[in-house]
């Protein structure tokens, strides 16, 4: 008996074999300004990205020229060092150190925060660092302008204040645990303040984050 092949097998038979796709090119990511800046400045894996990214985000509304940038990430514990001192023009993270949050904010850990006179605790948001003053308690300190209604903008009027302070050290933690509270202002390390005065005074911006 003859067979006589299906016209599909024979169509298949004589068709030559279709090349393999070829790999699909991987996407291009493009990144921002402040997420390339970000990874120069190697704050991945130390300060969030979002802490970062917020600050540039509220300069930029504020129109803020300054470019001293201070960010205090209310997110880590006190017995981090949770303050970043950066140079946005000279794109360099300038000093990292210690500061500590308010008295009623929390013990390890900041939880809670207020605008509110008497409340002891700190307050979140974008700050203009403003003049240099003596603080008769504290000594060299630095006047704090809250930039950001209802939420800061009652810190002149709290006398919330950049300072040194004893309990800003890591003979603190050893002892206690955590660092020090103040009521309300970002304390630092007595070593570090008239650094902070020179770098920040009169035009540098603090913006505090708290997660």
């Amino acid at each position: 008996m003859l067979v006589i092949p299906s016209l599909i097998t024979t169509l298949f038979a004589a068709s030559p074999a279709l090349p393999a796709p070829a790999p699909a090119e991987p996407e291009e990511v493009v990144m921002d300004a402040g997420s390339k800046l970000y990874l120069e400045l190697g704050l991945e894996g130390s300060l969030p990205a979002e802490a970062f990214l917020e600050a540039l985000e509220r300069r930029e509304a504020r129109r803020e020229s300054g470019h001293i940038l201070a960010i205090a990430d209310f997110s880590r514990p006190s017995t981090e060092k949770r303050l970043y001192i950066i140079d946005l023009e000279a794109r360099q993270l300038v000093l990292r150190t210690y500061v500590a949050h308010g008295a009623n904010t929390g013990e390890l850990y900041a939880e809670h925060f207020s605008n509110r006179e008497g409340s002891h605790q700190s307050s979140l948001g974008l700050y203009r660092v403003g003049a240099e003053i003596v603080s008769p308690k504290h000594g060299a300190a630095l006047l704090l302008h809250g930039l950001d209604r209802g939420v800061n903008d009652k810190a002149l009027e709290r006398e919330i204040i950049m300072h040194g302070a004893d309990y800003v050290s890591e003979a603190f933690i050893a002892e206690h645990g955590r660092l020090g509270r103040s009521w309300g202002c970002p304390a630092v390390p007595r070593e570090h303040m008239q650094r902070l005065v020179t770098l920040l005074a009169d035009g540098g911006l603090l913006f505090v984050y708290g997660g």
